[in-house]
């Protein structure tokens, strides 16, 4: 795998988990809409645990997963760049948000 395709690969892999967390975002702000605002005791607690489960499954594929069968394969350095640019680009994306939410204030 060259470089340009390890940095696209991350790039991917980056916006496909900050896809994800608006995902997951979007769904827990409109949950109480859906379901109303009733607490059924041990049912909210139970699913807000169970999507954090998945979401760390999700997310630690997207972002670990390629770089670890690389790695499996030898291929050390591409699996190592690309969790860094992987997590370079999240990093680019939350600092972009924080800028625009300065600009905005």
């Amino acid at each position: 795998m060259n470089n340009l395709k390890v940095i696209k690969r991350s790039i991917i892999n980056g916006l496909a988990v900050f896809a994800y967390i608006v995902f997951i975002v979007w769904f827990l702000n409109n949950i109480s809409l859906w379901f109303g605002e009733d607490d059924r005791g041990i049912l909210a607690p139970v699913l807000i645990l169970s999507i954090f489960v998945i979401s760390a499954l999700i997310t630690s594929g997207l972002v670990l997963g390629k770089p670890i069968v690389l790695y499996l394969d030898g291929k050390k350095r591409e699996a190592i760049h690309m969790i860094f640019y992987t997590g370079l680009t999240l990093f680019f994306i939350i600092s972009s948000i924080f800028i625009i939410i300065s600009l905005i204030k």
